[in-house]
């Protein structure tokens, strides 16, 4: 029930700890230019967007100029201190386990190319991802087509794939691409509304997230 041969990962705030990073990020850079400052949920809502949809999304009364501005105060405050976000515990020890039992591991994430690039360079994950696919390459989530470019890249047909992410948008990316899903629960969006979402399985961690992909 369990056996995937391609198994596709969000990242932020599914493998790594970033939800509160990018989200106090976003306000300052609200702050920084006087936009109403979003509150918490609201900042963690938009978490796994691409940065038009995210910024349209955070501050809707500002023309296309006022947002490109506030993507750049975002920016600048997300770099900062982007060196010190981290995996979640048991991340690395979840990828190099699934890669030796023969599974194809996969990216799907609205981080840019340059900033998963970064990410993936810095935490030495690299080696084990066969695709990734990022917001600025195409269609956004939750349209199908980065994980539809995936399955294309790696092979694999869309009952042999899950998705695992931990906001609504990934699981709404897997269902309009006919791809199982699995949601993590330790993320930017509240189970409460990742129970509106179709998934698989609930995972409460890390270690529960690599029970249930292993388990036959």
């Amino acid at each position: 029930m369990h056996r995937y041969d391609l198994i596709v990962f969000d990242w932020d705030g599914t493998l790594m700890d970033s939800t509160a990073h990018i989200a106090g990020c976003i306000q300052a850079a609200c702050r920084d230019l006087s936009v109403d400052v979003p509150c918490d949920e609201d900042a963690r809502y938009v978490i796994g967007l691409n940065m038009a949809d995210l910024m349209r999304h955070i501050a809707p009364s500002l023309d296309a100029a006022g947002r490109a501005a506030l993507a750049e105060r975002y920016k600048h405050h997300f770099l900062t201190d982007e060196e010190r976000i981290k995996l979640f515990d048991g991340v690395s020890e979840l990828i190099a386990d699934l890669s030796g039992r023969g599974h194809q591991l996969a990216v799907a994430t609205g981080k840019s190319r340059r900033g998963l690039d970064r990410a993936l360079d810095s935490t030495g994950l690299r080696p084990y991802f066969s695709a990734t696919r990022c917001a600025d390459e195409g269609f956004a989530k939750p349209h199908p087509g980065m994980l539809l470019a995936l399955l294309d890249t790696t092979g694999v047909e869309a009952s042999r794939a899950v998705m695992i992410g931990d906001t609504t948008h990934d699981l709404e990316l897997a269902a309009n691409a006919g791809v199982d899903a699995v949601a993590v629960l330790y993320g930017a969006h509240e189970p409460a509304l990742l129970d509106t979402r179709p998934a698989k399985a609930r995972c409460t961690s890390v270690a529960e997230l690599h029970a249930w992909l292993t388990t036959p």
